[in-house]
This record gives C-alpha cells, structure tokens and sequence, in this order.
C-alpha cells in the first residue's frame, strides 16, 4: 500500500469551498497545491497545483480562496474556467489545457496526498510566495490616472 499522509477533512474543503497546501515535487520543488470540491460520482475532493496553465498566475489567493464558478476554477487574471473534476478547460487564453494534478484520495471523511512524487511540507501558501504579489494581478491604483 502507497504511503498516504492525511490533510484535512472533506467537510473543511467543502465549508471553505477549498483547501490550500505547500508540498515538495518529485524533482525537489516546493509547490502550492489546492484541494476543491468535485461534484463528480467517483470523488468528491481533487488536488490541483496552484497555477493557472496559461500564466504564472495563482489560482488560491490569500484572503480569498478558490473561485468556483458552476463545478469550475476560475482564473483570477483571464477568466479561464478549469473543471474542478477533470481540470480541464475549455474558454478563454487556457484553452485546450489541463492543471496538473496531485493525487488525493478521500477515505472515512478525511483527505489524504496519496502521491508517491509527491511530500507535504506544511497548510497554506508556500514561504517565498508571500512575497511576490507579482501573479495576483494589477496593483488597486495601476489603471487609474489623473
């Protein structure tokens, strides 16, 4: 049996529409990963790395989570929608492109990381993207002018 480390619970995925985590890749990278809610019969939780296909844009902001949007993870910056089940994406700049995936498996209620390329690190965002705010889009006053 493949080694498994428990998360979170499914109900804390569900209540706050989504669960951010920081683990280490099977070539050494730190990376965030989101576990969101799958509407699907065979899952209910799917584990996306934390970054849109199209840009080096987080998905999972700080303050604000995930954006779902009828069973689909919006890109904060395009507006591409990426199924919350399969991550595909079928609109906008992120078209024809599929999130990587980590694998996640639901057992009892509870969230377990059940990849063996991947090692949790720790709950929320990793160290060093706390500050760059560089992917999260425009700074509030970048559009105005006087």
């Amino acid at each position: 049996m493949a080694m498994r480390y428990r998360l979170t619970s499914v109900e804390t995925v569900l209540d706050s529409g989504s669960w951010l985590f920081t683990a280490r890749d099977g070539r050494g990278e730190d990376v965030e990963v989101v576990l969101v809610p799958c509407e699907d019969a065979d899952s209910t939780i799917e584990a996306w790395i934390n970054r849109c296909t199209h840009e080096d844009q987080r998905l999972y902001r700080e303050g604000v989570g995930v954006v779902v949007r009828d069973g689909g993870v919006v890109c904060p910056k395009h507006g591409s929608i990426f199924d919350s089940c399969s991550g595909d994406c079928e609109n906008g700049p992120a078209d024809g492109s599929t999130l990587a995936s980590i694998e996640v498996t639901v057992d009892d209620g509870q969230v377990y990381l059940t990849d063996e390329d991947a090692t949790y690190l720790h709950d929320s965002p990793s160290a060093d993207d706390d500050a760059d705010d560089s992917g999260d889009g425009p700074d509030s006053t970048s559009h105005l002018r006087f």
